[in-house]
Formats: C-alpha cells, structure tokens, sequence
C-alpha cells in the first residue's frame, strides 16, 4: 500500500477481529495487520490483507511505537484501529504520535483505565459502586474506613476479571499493596457490590447511539472466572423495563466518557452494569471501546443479523472516507450462548439438539453453544436447562491468570 487509496492499520496481540478485516477488504479499503510473532500463523484471512506483519510479544506501548512508524513510512494508513483491548493504549499513542484522527491517550483512558471511566461517569451523573485510586494511603485509609468492606482491589487496565482480589478487612489490603510495590498505583480498590450483571453492546457515530442491544449474565463473569463455572448471556426483553432501564445508563455513561475524554464516541463500545440486591438501583462497572469476548459478538448477530465486527469496519472506512455510516435492517430475535472450559478434549455436544441450536463451538477443551428463539422466554428457559447440564458433563476449572496471556 503505497501512495494510492488510504488504508487502516489494525493491531491485535491476540486472534480476533476476522470479521472487521474481511469486511473493510469487501468495501475495498486496504486493510494491514500487526500482530505478535507468536501469531504469525494464526487463522488470520490474508486474502483480506494488503500486508500481515509482526511484533515481539508483550511490548509497551513506546516499544511498539517503532514498529508502527516504520510501517507508515511506505504505507498510506489513514486509520489506526486496534483490535482488542490491550493494543489500546499503542494505537492511541501511534495516533497522536503521527497525527491521525481517532481516540488519543486522554480520550482512551476513558475507555480503558477503570479509575478515569469511574471517575468520569460519577462526575457524568452516572451511579458508580464508591471506590477510591490506592495511590495515597492516607486518602486510602480514611475511604476504607468510611466505606467498610469487602472491597474489590482491581487493576485499572485489565480486561475481564483478571487480577482482581476480593478483600474484607483494611488489614488484608496493606499487604497486598507492599506486594505490589511500584505497580500498586495501576490499581483501585472498590466496595463490593453483589447483584446481577448486564452488558449493552452498542454502535456509535458521532454521538449518535445507532443501535444498542441489552443482554444479562446468568452468573456474574468474575464470579465465573474465579471460581469455575458455566458462562451464559443472553438478549434481554427488549422492550422490558428492565432493557429500557439499561439503554438509558448506557447512553449516558458513553455520552459523559466521551465529554470528559474532550469528543464525541464513535465506533462499537461494551459497557457493563450490575443490578445491586441491596437497593434495586443500576451501577456501572466499566466499558470498553470494542467487541465484547466470549462469543459475544455471534449473540449479538443472531439475536439482531448485525455482526459488531462487521459494522465497526464499515464505520472505520466511512469515517477515512468521509462519508455517512447507514445502519442496516435489523431482525428482532433473541439469542443466547453457554460456554465453559470442558474435561473432554473434543466435547460431544450432539444431545444439545433443540431446533434453536444454531450454532456449535469447535475450539479444545472448550464446550460452547448458541440458541435462537423469537421469544426471549425460550432463550432464557434452554440456557437455564443447558447451563446445568454442561456443569455436569464438561465443566472443568482452571486458575485465573495474575496478567493476560496471548
């Protein structure tokens, strides 16, 4: 890719944006990717690309820099776009190092680092579970003591519920805390709130909340991730209170981080909330400008023919060439998944045979299905059947990782 078309460089240090790639090729915009080494091989859909290079795992953001700018010496990228959650901060830093549009480093924290999106939803108006930044023990001492515990200490960077510890007395954090010596400030401590959890998963261009659909966990994700179980989501009611109540804390939440990030969202975000048993009322917990993990992405399209990695190309080339991004027609089903880490190296899941299994998960040691119904009832009905059943059959547990692993 030379002086002709302008392109986009998308970055992923893991295998995930298939769709995204194959569809900006399909709307013939030149699409590159840089990934790790350890992934050179990986089913990445080269036809789709005009180049496919690499990188040393696990760099910082300043170390992948280099990389980034001897690409661009040759190549015409307009866009940078990174594909999973951790390539954030280097595509925000590249983007302002070589003065191309998209979220820069301040407007990124907002999305990525989880005391800067509490902080900037709370000051939005946006109910948030009290939490503190651990960077000041004095300041730290007396949040503890007006809060009481259990309190949840997070890493502000990490996906998912890596790294977080469940604490209960201010006696167990102080330690925790000399552990980690330098790396303590990268982190928050936040009271514990039990409750249901929901994720919205939406599409937005310029501030325009273009589509947004509101699902539920069964169990909520780090309860799963640390404790071993069987994930499901599925599509919510859509015209239930309880979807019309999460659209709205949705939208605000996005519309507040984008104000205090200095602009106006545009691309796809995955933002999450919990219902607390203690008073009824909606928190947020933290959002992410991309497609949400865990087969969250094939829910979505099932449930709504909209594929998020699909739409977020379209929006990308829309905006390097400026024109409007239109959204497509929509179906209105309801979908669900059910997914665990299975005993079985290849688990056999052709019992699970009712007529709204549409789709199987052929991936080892890992049992996965997803069902779609016209009725959100009976999505809701075989993922309560088909969660207990794989608990049963293949559920086996494996030990949360203190940091990522590509």
């Amino acid at each position: 890719m030379g002086e002709g078309q302008a392109g986009i460089l998308c970055i992923s240090s893991y295998e995930k944006g298939q769709a995204f790639l194959r569809q900006a090729a399909v709307l013939g915009c030149p699409v590159s990717l840089l990934t790790t080494e350890k992934l050179a091989g990986a089913d990445w859909p080269r036809e789709s690309l005009t180049g496919l290079h690499t990188m040393p795992v696990n760099l910082t953001p300043e170390q992948a820099l280099p990389y980034i700018t001897r690409l661009f010496r040759h190549n015409n990228y307009g866009r940078i776009v990174a594909l999973d959650e951790f390539d954030m901060e280097t595509a925000s830093l590249a983007r302002e190092h070589l003065r191309l549009p998209g979220m820069g480093q301040t407007a990124i924290r907002y999305f990525r680092d989880k005391l800067a999106m509490r902080e900037g939803a709370r000051r939005g108006g946006v109910a948030v579970p009290e939490f503190h930044g651990v960077a000041n023990h004095y300041d730290l001492w007396r949040f503890m003591g007006s809060t009481g515990g259990p309190w949840l200490l997070k890493p502000r960077s990490n996906a998912s519920a890596i790294g977080i510890q469940k604490v209960g007395r201010q006696d167990e954090v102080w330690p925790l805390l000399e552990r980690l010596g330098d790396e303590a400030s990268h982190h928050l401590l936040e009271s514990f709130v039990p409750g249901e959890v929901y994720h919205v998963d939406a599409l937005w261009w310029h501030g325009e909340l273009k589509f947004a659909a509101a699902h539920k966990y069964g169990r909520p994700p780090m309860q799963t991730m640390h404790e071993g179980g069987v994930f499901t989501t599925r599509t919510l009611d859509r015209e239930s209170d309880e979807a019309h109540e999460l659209y709205a804390a949705h939208a605000k939440t996005v519309r507040a981080l984008g104000a205090a990030g200095h602009g106006q969202m545009t691309g796809v975000t995955h933002t999450e909330f919990i219902r607390a048993h203690r008073d009824g009322q909606v928190y947020f917990l933290e959002t992410a400008a991309r497609v949400g993990g865990a087969f969250i992405a094939e829910v979505v399209e099932f449930a709504s023919g909209l594929n998020p990695w699909a739409e977020w190309a379209k929006i990308e080339v829309a905006q390097l060439r400026g024109e409007e991004y239109e959204l497509p027609s929509l179906r209105y089903d309801y979908a669900g998944s059910v997914l665990c880490l299975a005993r079985q190296e290849h688990p056999e899941l052709g019992s699970y045979d009712a007529a709204e299994v549409v789709y199987r998960m052929q991936k080892h040691h890992h049992a996965g299905l997803i069902v779609k119904s016209q009725s959100a009832e009976r999505v809701k009905t075989l993922l309560d059947d088909y969660s207990a059943r794989f608990l049963d059959e293949f559920c086996a547990r494996m030990d949360v990782p203190d940091k990522p692993t590509s």
